[in-house]
């Protein structure tokens, strides 16, 4: 089945554009077996002198000549039939490629060379394989001008640019995946940097676990965490709402029922003050989800008088539930980014701006870091969010563009129904699934492609993934991948660092790329891992600080008021020299507790007299 080596002499075809000192060894092989996907390859793994040329590797790109145009096939398997070597002659060898698309010669003279996927002229039996050339593979990966930026080079040849189609790249969605380590922030960093100089109109929103992204962009971005989030409490729609208050427990239909009732009378009370409990009915109708203010206040005196109505005296327990719910949530330091505002007014356009960065003032990035935020209510914001920027790009008709990134997918759309929370995930499908008719886009990342939604990760259509070692995710990424492409995916569990197979809408072809190599102070989290760093001999935790954070109380103040007299603080209202000013006080020679002002050694025992 092994062509001779001397009968190969050379390239008998109009495509001949070797230089004359070029010997036949450039011709490496002949195909011997094809069909429609792929073909095999008959060749040599060591020329005639006996070296091993290393000429056939997996991963490399061939050329098949057909004449008029030159098919392009990947390398993904090589062997030899009799699985030994000799070392007296030539070894042949199979090499399997999986044929990819054609390139063909343009019309003009000095013109690019066009690619086409697919196969119009499939290899005939003796064709001729060789090393794609640099000017075919060009072509290969060409945009045909598309507005494209590079994010790093070709593995097959890194003289070559990386480029992708950044408006296909984010209008359609895209995913980036891989395993822990292999650089997705890092990725993600580059990507969103090169689409800021592509897109200067384009506004971002990271929804950032781990706190990681903000010193990576530190030009761009604005960082909105637990401490600097306002995000009034009455932005909520009824189910948000409700998971904050059962703090991600099963909720209780009878309480969401009231609220329900409830919520609109409040809201009612806020915008008429003088109207009582009446509502309205007609077109200007308040529901529980309209993101009109009211007060916590109005609400509660809402559940008091119906807990007073003499036919509410079988709905109490459940009422008292509510109240008592409310007022726990109101009173937690956790959610002051809820409920701190003492002063109830219509802020929407103040919370809005800030977060979607409009306007942007030159900073069109927020990250949202969630890492100090109770799990109970992160659910709930992101569904906010994730809300507003689809109602904001669909009112704003084209005018505002939004990247709502997510990393760590899989924690807000996951492949089980009964897990995650509901609402987040109908706000994420949405934009996945219409975002981009109205200019709101969706990128994807996560670790584990296996956990994800499989409806969110059908609707992106640009795929970077990089090492996955995992059985499960690789089988998704091969679910979604075009069957001609299908063997680049054997490399998903052995390829290095910052390498990734790109493939779908924002690309020309399949490629197996590597990403430009950030500074080391822009690589997401390096700042915060100095700051973990080994402690220095002689340091010690600071178990003040810890707890602090974790109590995550507000100190009192302890700056006295403008129009307050200063007063010993060891005094009490009462005492005859309360308002002088603060003296030494005498101690007694006894040994009293001066905290409780009581001796212990007598306290609650009757005085005897000597």
């Amino acid at each position: 089945m092994y062509v001779e080596r001397e009968a190969s002499v050379g390239e008998p075809t109009s495509q001949e554009r070797r230089n004359a000192e070029q010997n036949d060894r450039r011709i490496l092989g002949n195909v011997v077996q094809c069909d429609g996907a792929r073909a095999t390859i008959s060749a040599y793994a060591d020329d005639i002198d006996g070296a091993v040329t290393g000429l056939w590797t997996v991963g490399k790109m061939i050329s098949i000549n057909l004449g008029t145009t030159r098919t392009v096939g990947l390398v993904y398997a090589i062997g030899k039939s009799d699985r030994a070597w000799s070392n007296e002659g030539q070894n042949a060898i199979e090499v399997s490629i999986e044929l990819i698309g054609e390139v063909r010669d343009a019309a003009e003279p000095g013109a690019k060379p066009i690619f086409d996927r697919g196969i119009t002229t499939y290899p005939h039996i003796g064709a001729i394989a060789h090393r794609i050339r640099s000017r075919d593979l060009q072509a290969v990966y060409d945009l045909a001008g598309r507005h494209s930026i590079t994010i790093g080079s070709l593995s097959q040849d890194d003289a070559i640019a990386a480029n992708i189609a950044i408006d296909d790249t984010l209008a359609r969605h895209f995913a980036i995946v891989g395993t822990t380590g292999v650089g997705k922030s890092t990725a993600v960093s580059l990507l969103l940097r090169k689409s800021i100089t592509a897109r200067p109109d384009l506004r971002i929103l990271i929804l950032d676990p781990h706190n990681e992204f903000a010193a990576s962009l530190p030009e761009y971005c604005v960082k909105v965490d637990s401490k600097t989030l306002d995000l009034p409490f009455w932005m909520f729609r009824l189910e948000e709402f409700a998971e904050v208050l059962f703090r991600g427990r099963e909720t209780v239909p009878e309480e969401i029922d009231a609220l329900r009732d409830l919520i609109p009378l409040a809201k009612n009370l806020y915008r008429n003050p003088s109207s009582g409990t009446y509502l309205r009915r007609g077109n200007d109708a308040l529901t529980a989800d309209t993101p009109v203010p009211y007060r916590i206040a109005d609400l509660l005196k809402q559940i008091d008088e119906r807990m007073g109505m003499l036919e509410s005296k079988n709905d109490r327990p459940t009422l008292k539930s509510l109240k008592t719910r409310i007022e726990s949530a109101a009173a937690d330091p956790r959610y002051r980014f809820m409920f701190s505002s003492r002063l109830i007014e219509d802020t929407i356009h103040e919370t809005i701006g800030n977060i979607f960065r409009v306007p942007h003032h030159g900073r069109p990035v927020t990250c949202f870091e969630m890492a100090g935020m109770p799990s109970e209510v992160v659910n709930s914001v992101c569904s906010v969010l994730a809300r507003l920027a689809f109602d904001l790009a669909l009112w704003s008709e084209g005018k505002l563009q939004l990247l709502l990134l997510c990393e760590e997918a899989h924690r807000y759309m996951p492949a089980d129904a009964r897990l995650g929370f509901a609402p987040t995930r109908h706000a994420l499908s949405r934009i996945a699934k219409e975002g981009r008719k109205y200019g709101c886009y969706l990128g994807v990342v996560t670790q584990r492609p296996g956990e994800l939604d499989p409806t969110i990760l059908s609707q992106c259509s640009t795929f970077f993934a990089m090492r996955l070692a995992n059985e499960q995710d690789q089988a998704i990424i091969r679910s979604a991948i075009a069957d001609s492409s299908a063997s680049t995916l054997a490399f998903l569990s052995s390829m290095g660092q910052r390498e990734a197979i790109a493939f779908g809408e924002g690309v020309a072809t399949t490629m197996r790329l590597k990403f430009e190599r950030l500074p080391a102070h822009l690589i997401p989290g390096t700042s915060r891992r100095e700051e973990t760093a080994s402690p220095k001999s002689g340091d010690d935790v600071d178990l003040v600080a810890i707890v602090e954070r974790l109590r995550n109380v507000p100190k009192p103040q302890q700056q006295a008021m403008a129009f307050a007299e200063v007063v010993d603080s060891g005094r009490q209202a009462g005492d005859p020299d309360y308002r002088k000013p603060a003296t030494a006080r005498v101690q007694s020679d006894d040994d009293f507790d001066t905290r409780y002002g009581l001796k212990p050694a007598t306290f609650g025992l009757r005085l005897q007299n000597d």
